[in-house]
């Protein structure tokens, strides 16, 4: 989870208590209220088919996310690795970042790395420690490196917290994509028109991992998306671009992109719009498939990148500053510079209006 600690003023959505209770559980709810929320339908015991309007969470996290309440999601275990980190905290006081439930990946807190890679646009990012002491014999423990988390944080808040905010943790110290995981949040609820259009800008900041090799590279670009509150009459219409990406090495160097054959590949990433399924949902959750193509050696297009955007609308998009935006892309593409190299890129990006 994304956890809030008033002296630090982290990122948002746990308050520890005098007894180490969490002000929330990982479902969202307030542990203190005892009014019986049990689904009647649920006669099995695994919490009941959460449908609001015709779509279950898509996400692990808030099990009946409310438009009228902040809701929390984070990877689903995928069997490649990801998907273990749901637990992670900023210390605004000393710049840390702590991230649990990954194996040698430190102490668990990440230290802001450097400039110029202390930042990715407006996304900061943060290293786990390389060596760690025995307790016993204080002989150095060598850790799996890199392991790295971005962290995004919204301009706005509600009731003192950010109103939104994401996270992402991957490691490039395996030669498959390794363990990690995104979590990203909304405080507060959403007020959806019923009409009329919008478009989200933003920067957009990620991590690009691989299968069947190590390493980790940096990934930069622009988000926009943009709402049909009109048109589809069964779902919102929804539609989005990730421009100007750029690819950044551990060392901070650029990464070429393709000018010819055996380097890199970084074009749009674009929405697929759908009809008919819950692009935006009533809760102000989004869900959409992503890809982008490239020419093949015959001079046909073909699919390049190909993954999943999840994201939640936060705030009253009707008046005031219009809302805003949070969300994870995951993709996945054969690198063109190796043979037999898949790579997956994880990013996340704060859109606002």
């Amino acid at each position: 989870m994304i956890r809030l600690t008033l002296a630090s003023s982290l990122l948002a959505l746990l308050a520890a208590c005098g007894d180490g209770q969490p002000l929330f559980d990982e479902n969202g709810t307030d542990p203190t209220d005892t009014t019986d929320t049990t689904d009647p339908t649920d006669t099995d015991g695994d919490g009941g088919d959460i449908d609001t309007d015709g779509a279950t969470p898509p996400l692990p996290g808030t099990d009946a996310p409310s438009p009228d309440a902040g809701i929390l999601r984070y990877e689903d275990r995928n069997g490649n690795g990801g998907g273990l980190v749901t637990d992670v905290s900023y210390d605004a006081a000393n710049d840390t970042f702590t991230v649990d439930n990954l194996g040698f990946d430190g102490a668990n807190t990440y230290q802001r790395l450097d400039a110029p890679l202390n930042t990715l646009g407006v996304t900061r990012v943060f290293a786990a420690d390389e060596v760690v002491e025995d307790t016993l014999t204080g002989k150095p423990v060598e850790q799996i490196i890199p392991y790295r988390a971005l962290y995004g944080v919204s301009n706005n808040q509600v009731d003192g917290e950010p109103r939104t905010s994401f996270a992402i943790v991957r490691t490039g110290g395996y030669r498959g994509y390794g363990f990690g995981g995104y979590v990203y949040e909304r405080n507060g609820g959403v007020v959806i028109p019923t009409e009329g259009q919008a478009t989200f800008s933003g920067q957009y900041a990620g991590l690009r991992v691989f299968d069947n090799a190590t390493g980790l590279e940096y990934t930069t670009g622009n988000m926009s998306m943009d709402f049909d509150f009109d048109d589809f009459n069964a779902n919102d219409a929804v539609k989005g671009q990730i421009t100007d990406r750029r690819a950044i090495n551990q060392d901070g160097t650029a990464v070429a992109l393709r000018t010819a054959d055996g380097q890199l590949l970084l074009p749009n990433i674009n929405w697929v719009i759908q009809e008919g399924s819950p692009s935006l949902n009533e809760n102000g959750e989004i869900t959409s498939e992503v890809d982008n193509t490239r020419l093949n050696d015959s001079g046909a297009p073909e699919t390049y990148e190909s993954g999943t955007f999840y994201g939640v609308l936060a705030g009253d998009a009707t008046r005031g500053d219009g809302g805003e935006i949070v969300g994870i892309i995951t993709i996945e593409s054969t690198d063109p510079r190796y043979e037999g190299i898949t790579a997956q890129e994880t990013g996340g990006a704060i859109l606002y209006r």
